[in-house]
């Protein structure tokens, strides 16, 4: 590399920035990053607190499914970069991996900032130079990317930039969707900015609900949404309402249908490893003196929070029929009718059409400008799912690159 190479401009520290350097920097072109934030990969420090989920160890077809509408242009980033391939490449950074019970994938110390440091490492010795608290703010009348700095406004002449600046959760961490009015100011469509992987509302909790059961877990449950599959897993009442794993997975789903009808109606099964028959017989057991709620404590264990969310969402009169309650336990509805706030959403929906680019994630409405990661329009549960997809796509947009900058 030497001063004559082409000169690349990322913006943006995350997974899909870093990566798109690196690929850059191999390439042979000199690469300077710039981020907005105090220090690069925050958002992806903060995703690994209690444990770095890297990417998941399932089969490709179910693997691509969790990309929903956008299967087959996530699916197209994976191609030559996917699960088997980032294990790989985590490996040669010096960091070990391992396949949990979940078939989630886990740096062997469960860390993300020991990868984070020996990536970037890797990154200086290639060349690449990062500017830590420099945003940018768009580009001047002569082309020139706009890069706000601590010591003032300066300008940056590049020969291709990419951008890789999140979504729009987590703004404190850097992911605030301030690039898509700089986008559209340059007449490139942005699908709006959503919650997933969020929390949600339901229409109002009784106040004895809230102080005694927000944040407490329901373990072992299912849910589905009419007549899809049910889930098994978790989720947490929360003041508002819900959220938690098993809420996540269906978020998109939720939220459509929330947008579709005015809400989304989930039917859990408190009790998803027995039968109705069994749990009516259990119920219908003699029960003396003791209260329903001692019964049912007694015969099936409902207790705690599984307790009062049933007592909450039920109607009085199903507690007086031992068949009626069996089936209100099977099949308890939960009416959604909100996502919470986008900042408070792990990741976001909408962005950059996969329209709007090439195959390369060259914008065709600005030549010489690429994009990546989170501000594209995917999304997928937390599971390794989306940061698989910030990895690749980070991966194809620094290859573009390089052939856009060979052939224009």
């Amino acid at each position: 590399m030497n001063d004559s190479s082409p000169f690349v401009a990322v913006i943006g520290g995350g997974p899909a920035g870093l990566m798109a350097a690196e690929v850059l920097a191999q390439g042979g072109a000199r690469v300077e990053l710039f981020d907005a934030m105090p220090s690069v990969g925050r958002k992806f420090l903060l995703a690994g607190v209690g444990g770095m989920n890297i990417t998941h160890s399932e089969a490709k077809g179910p693997f691509l499914g969790r990309y929903g509408a956008r299967r087959d242009q996530v699916a197209a980033l994976l191609q030559d970069f996917g699960a088997e391939e980032l294990r790989a490449w985590i490996h040669d950074l010096g960091i070990d991996t391992f396949v949990g019970s979940s078939g989630r994938v886990f740096p062997t110390d469960m860390k993300a900032a020991p990868l984070l440091r020996a990536w970037l490492k890797r990154l200086r010795e290639q060349g690449v130079v990062i500017h830590n608290r420099h945003r940018w703010l768009g580009w001047d009348d002569q082309g020139a990317l706009r890069i706000a700095t601590p010591s003032g406004e300066t300008r940056v002449q590049a020969d291709a930039c990419l951008l890789a600046l999140g979504g729009g959760s987590w703004a404190r961490l850097g992911s605030d969707g301030a690039w898509v009015p700089l986008l559209e100011t340059r007449g490139v469509h942005i699908a709006p900015l959503q919650s997933s992987n969020c929390g949600f509302e339901v229409p109002g909790w009784s106040p004895l609900l809230q102080e005694k059961f927000a944040g407490a877990p329901i373990k072992s449950v299912t849910i589905r949404l009419d007549d899809t599959a049910p889930r098994q897993g978790e989720f947490v009442l929360t003041s508002t309402g819900v959220e938690g794993s098993l809420i996540y997975a269906l978020s998109a789903t939720i939220r459509e249908r929330i947008t579709t009808t005015g809400s989304a109606t989930l039917y859990l099964d408190l009790l998803p490893n027995q039968s109705v028959e069994k749990i009516t017989k259990a119920l219908a057991r003699p029960r003396g003196s003791r209260s329903m709620a001692k019964h049912l404590h007694s015969q099936l264990g409902i207790d705690g929070a599984r307790a009062g969310l049933l007592r909450e969402l039920s109607a009085k009169d199903d507690f007086l029929d031992t068949a009626r309650l069996a089936d209100t336990l099977k099949n308890l509805p939960l009416t959604l009718v909100r996502a919470r706030p986008l900042d408070e959403a792990i990741s976001s929906a909408g962005g950059v059409p996969f329209e709007a680019m090439d195959e390369g994630l060259m914008l065709k409405q600005l030549p010489g400008v690429f994009c990546a990661g989170e501000m594209l329009d995917w999304e997928a549960p937390t599971g390794g799912y989306l940061l698989t997809a910030c990895f690749a796509s980070g991966r194809v947009a620094g290859q573009g690159v390089l052939r856009w900058l060979t052939t224009s």
